[in-house]
């Protein structure tokens, strides 16, 4: 579509990374996410409210956080014709939402381009309340955050508080409009107990980085000749 003939919504859409989900896929996902009826749930980018409705039947609170006011207030005119008094809609950046600090799960389908920011807003501080999110993200991106030992600067500071896992693959054609990639499930979960208190979190994560850089002492085989597999693992360590 060229640019002169983008609509406003069009253009909505491309500013805020809006690919919304099937909803026939949106109750699949959540109906297995393991939900109890007592959780308190936190969905990032509620949009449409495919996962939203389908989370306010099996949970005992969502707290559907959307940036975009037309589709906040969709969700507000849906949760009142539905009569989901156990939905609350928040008009608000996820990156400037407070995450609770008591007990609380995440899930969201977040735009690709706002992945790591959203990751860190959750992940960086482990000191709230979450115990597990489930994220719908770039397949690639959740491959690399689910690969073990972790191979990025950011994967290596969370591991002391958070494992994770890769998920089922979510196909480009699950989503309106289509995006260039498929997707996937990242699902982070706190550690219990933790690897490090939680008071550690932001001195640990600056000697992850003061650190990642450094050169490996030469070991005996490197200096035997095996400085090309050397310099090769030196290349698969990414910053984020």
């Amino acid at each position: 579509m060229s640019a002169a003939k983008r609509t406003a919504r069009d253009e909505r859409r491309r500013l805020l990374g809006q690919n919304f989900l099937r909803p026939d896929l949106a109750d699949a996902l959540v109906a297995r996410a393991d939900f109890d009826a007592e959780d308190l749930v936190v969905e990032l980018g509620a949009g449409r409210g495919a996962c939203t409705f389908a989370l306010a039947r099996h949970c005992a609170h969502v707290i559907a956080v959307e940036k975009d006011p037309r589709w906040a207030e969709h969700l507000r005119r849906e949760a009142s014709r539905l009569g989901a008094g156990n939905v609350t809609v928040v008009c608000r950046d996820i990156l400037s939402f407070r995450l609770p600090r008591r007990p609380f799960r995440a899930m969201g389908s977040i735009p690709f381009g706002a992945t790591t920011a959203i990751l860190r807003h959750l992940l960086d501080d482990p000191a709230h309340g979450l115990q597990r999110a489930d994220l719908i993200v770039q397949r690639e991106v959740a491959r690399k955050r689910a690969a073990l030992p972790p191979t990025t600067i950011l994967s290596t500071a969370w591991a002391p508080w958070w494992t994770f896992e890769l998920g089922r693959r979510v196909p480009a054609e699950a989503f309106r409009p289509v995006p260039a990639v498929d997707a996937a499930v990242l699902r982070a979960i706190r550690r219990v107990p933790p690897l490090l208190p939680e008071r550690m979190a932001a001195a640990y994560a600056a000697f992850v980085r003061s650190q990642w850089h450094q050169p490996h002492p030469a070991s005996a085989a490197a200096r035997g000749g095996e400085q090309g597999e050397a310099s090769r693992d030196g290349r698969r360590r990414r910053a984020d």
